[in-house]
């Protein structure tokens, strides 16, 4: 472990949480380094040592993981698909990158499981709710698999509903290289503002890319905070779980 990493955890350790639970969203992008369409090792464990720090901090932490670096990279075989079997590929292909990312937080020491919307006994629960809030309790990181369960739904949605279904506090989006919420694409217009601070209604009317629209409204429905920040930045996982000012902060 380097000097940089320890030093992250042990402020971890160090400092006070901003939240009791949390449910940490992350890209399928996000385990991706330098190649294209593949589960990155080294990215998956560093992301997986974040976390490491996050849980260091007493916070009960689940995760929902997209699918992109997968199916992005089966996109025109798909196209030939009906919608729902579409669909249905890429929960398998979430599935895939829960695992990996279980597998790592395991080789941590961080205990681990994956709960699953769709069956897949032999590497995962069926995911319970009840279930989930109970690994929770007893501080295990809980990676919720398959999205909702049903097609056209994105794991943004699946993220959201689970969210509010184990009583988060926040939603933490960890973008790829992206340290917030634009006025618009800063690799397209150099002139797009970065907030600080937006609310649901402005996201919404502006479409402002947070999440998808069905996500961001029941987000607003119930008032369940999203706080939007670049997940490669090292620490910067857990400067957010402390309640640092990070990234942008989506709220009523």
């Amino acid at each position: 472990m380097s000097a940089e990493v320890e030093s992250e955890i042990a402020a971890s350790e160090e400092g006070a949480a901003a939240f009791q639970r949390v449910l940490l969203k992350l890209s399928g992008e996000a385990l991706l380094a330098s190649q294209e369409y593949v589960i990155d090792l080294a990215r998956v464990e560093a992301i997986a040592r974040e976390i490491q720090g996050v849980h260091a901090l007493d916070v009960e932490t689940a995760i929902v993981l997209g699918a992109g670096n997968i199916y992005r990279g089966m996109e025109v075989a798909a196209e030939g698909m009906d919608r729902a079997t579409a669909d249905y590929a890429g929960m398998l292909a979430t599935l895939l990158n829960c695992l990996a990312v279980q597998d790592a937080l395991e080789q941590l020491g961080v205990h681990t499981r994956v709960l699953s919307a769709i069956t897949a006994s032999q590497v995962a629960e069926p995911y319970l709710r009840r279930r989930a809030i109970r690994h929770l309790e007893k501080g295990r990181v809980v990676i919720f698999a398959g999205g909702t369960g049903n097609p056209f739904f994105t794991t943004d949605t699946a993220a959201a509903l689970r969210a509010l279904e184990i009583g988060a506090e926040a939603i933490l989006m960890g973008k790829n290289g992206v340290d917030g919420v634009y006025s618009a694409d800063p690799k397209l217009d150099p002139k797009a503002q970065r907030y600080e601070r937006v609310r649901f209604d402005e996201a919404l009317a502006k479409n402002l890319r947070v999440m998808d629209q069905t996500a961001l409204a029941l987000c607003r429905e119930n008032k369940t905070p999203i706080i939007v920040f670049d997940i490669s930045q090292p620490g910067n996982l857990r400067r957010v779980a402390a309640g640092e000012e990070v990234g942008t902060r989506v709220e009523e």
